[in-house]
């Protein structure tokens, strides 16, 4: 299936309009913010663009960017604007021919944005073998994916070598496609479908498992679609099967606890992280209004405090009381309350 997903990437695919399904391409709900910096990146490399998201997290002025599968390179290009000339974006793939005209454009794009040299690389290599990249442990700040990990053989595996590279307080930050159930193998073995990012989409319960076995204990859903397949030849081979566009933030955080415990903490958020001036959204559970207060579980408290945000908020409350699950972590108390946990006359039950 690798040397598959090579070779339509590489030589069945000259641009998105070859694309037989819309998994693999949207930019719906693009902010106002990127449409002038794609509106530099050359042409050549936009018409490669097989994305199904968007991977622009905020505040990344100066990091270390692992793009992991960039094809072309739209999203390398767009991030080492944001990342600005002290940042840097490298750019993983093992498509040569998707490579070659990411390449072609470094020159270009330097000039267009104003820097004195590149501050992209791009590498040849295989996804499924992260461990073999000149980058020691804890190197990025940032790793991103644009409906890439669908297309890889060992998901879990990928998982943790991410987690490996990313230094403490960095993230995950990437879309996918996944599925409301396991796809069958007949399925799998479809070079067209697996091609089009939907028969190596995760069962979406079987990616939460992955995750947090790689080290992101708390996984956190930022936006998510459905997907609308539109062509008929597909469906009819994907039966009542759904699937779903999602983008997923993975912090690598020590002391995360696997759900949202309550120890009375709250944030204040002081509108000053960038094309964010009135509310921050972390997920999609968490928008954060400028200036006012805002409870949070112990987690959240983590993924604002350990991290690159730190500077953008101020914080209350420690860690000295704690008052239980998070009302709204979606996981009751599992006990009985002491009337349902008696006998109809009266007497305990065990």
């Amino acid at each position: 299936m690798r040397e598959s997903v090579k070779d339509y990437y590489g030589n069945v695919l000259q641009s998105s309009d070859d694309l037989k399904t819309n998994a693999c391409c949207t930019d719906e709900g693009m902010p106002e913010f990127l449409k002038p910096i794609l509106s530099k990146v050359h042409d050549e490399v936009m018409k490669r663009y097989y994305g199904c998201g968007l991977v622009v997290p905020e505040q990344m002025h100066g990091l270390k960017v692992l793009d992991l599968g960039c094809g072309a390179g739209r999203d390398v290009y767009a991030l080492s604007a944001m990342v600005g000339e002290t940042g840097k974006v490298v750019g993983l793939d093992m498509t040569p021919e998707q490579l070659e005209v990411a390449r072609e454009y470094q020159d270009y794009h330097a000039d267009v944005f104003g820097y004195k040299t590149s501050n992209v690389q791009f590498v040849e290599g295989d996804i499924d073998h992260l461990e073999d990249l000149p980058f020691d442990d804890g190197y990025f700040d940032l790793i991103v994916s644009n409906c890439v990990i669908n297309l890889v053989q060992d998901k879990p595996h990928v998982l943790k070598q991410a987690h490996r590279l990313l230094k403490q307080g960095g993230e995950m930050y990437f879309s996918d496609v996944y599925c409301d159930r396991r796809i069958p193998q007949n399925l799998v073995d479809d070079p067209v479908l697996y091609g089009e990012c939907l028969s190596g989409a995760l069962y979406w319960r079987d990616f939460l498992e992955f995750s947090k076995q790689a080290g992101f204990t708390d996984p956190r859903l930022v936006k998510d679609r459905p997907l609308t397949i539109e062509n008929k030849d597909v469906e009819a081979k994907i039966g009542h099967m759904n699937f779903y566009s999602a983008t997923y933030r993975l912090f690598k955080i020590d002391g995360l606890e696997t759900a949202c415990e309550d120890y009375g903490q709250a944030v204040r958020y002081k509108g000053t992280i960038e094309h964010q001036p009135f509310f921050f959204e972390l997920d999609g559970h968490h928008k954060i209004e400028t200036g006012r207060m805002f409870p949070v579980c112990g987690n959240t408290y983590r993924m604002l405090n350990d991290t690159r945000f730190k500077e953008h908020f101020e914080f209350f409350g420690d860690w000295s009381n704690h008052y239980g699950i998070y009302p709204d972590c979606g996981t009751p108390i599992p006990f009985a309350d002491s009337t349902s946990a008696q006998g109809s006359d009266g007497s305990a039950c065990c």
